[in-house]
């Protein structure tokens, strides 16, 4: 028997679009009850067996509630695996991460906060963006390149929000 899908896990149809609280609340109730030290007095077998249970939800928990992640897990499940490093053929993406970068070492170089939390705006919208088209062609065979050319697109925003977050926080010590 394989690991059960991440979606199984949480009574939950594969799908991108998500309620992220929901998921959320699933997973502590789920979390709680599986708990290794609720199984302290369990046999050695079932103690295993929870500990395993707990590291499965955690990582699918983890893979759900991440767009990127989610976005490529669902690939994966209708069998295609997205390489990590993928080389993109995005000229136009690319393009756009080199303004983003560059626009992003200007807000370092010149400490300005207010201009950090108006670009991370703009991200969060980008990255809105690219979960609606994601969702709207994902399940899509004849789609399937646009879906993988967004998921590379939605992996670099998610780096780069995560860059933005931690500039904030160095410009705010």
């Amino acid at each position: 028997m394989g690991t059960p899908c991440h979606f199984a896990l949480f009574d939950l149809k594969p799908g991108f679009d998500l309620d992220l609280d929901q998921l959320a609340s699933r997973y502590r109730e789920l979390a709680r009850n599986a708990h290794p030290d609720r199984f302290v007095d369990a046999p050695e077998r079932e103690q295993r067996l929870a500990v395993e249970h707990a590291a499965q939800l955690n990582e699918a928990y983890q893979t759900l509630k991440s767009a990127p992640r989610r976005a490529r897990y669902l690939l994966a499940v209708r069998g295609h695996e997205l390489p990590l490093e993928a080389t993109v053929k995005d000229p136009e993406f690319l393009l756009q991460q080199m303004q983003w970068r560059e626009e992003l070492e200007e807000l370092q170089d010149s400490a300005d906060l207010p201009g950090v939390a108006t670009f991370k705006r703009r991200l969060k919208v980008a990255q809105a963006d690219l979960d609606q088209a994601f969702s709207a062609c994902w399940s899509d065979d004849a789609r399937r390149e646009e879906a993988e050319r967004l998921v590379r697109r939605m992996q670099f925003l998610d780096k780069l929000t995560h860059e933005v977050r931690q500039l904030e926080e160095r410009l705010d010590d």
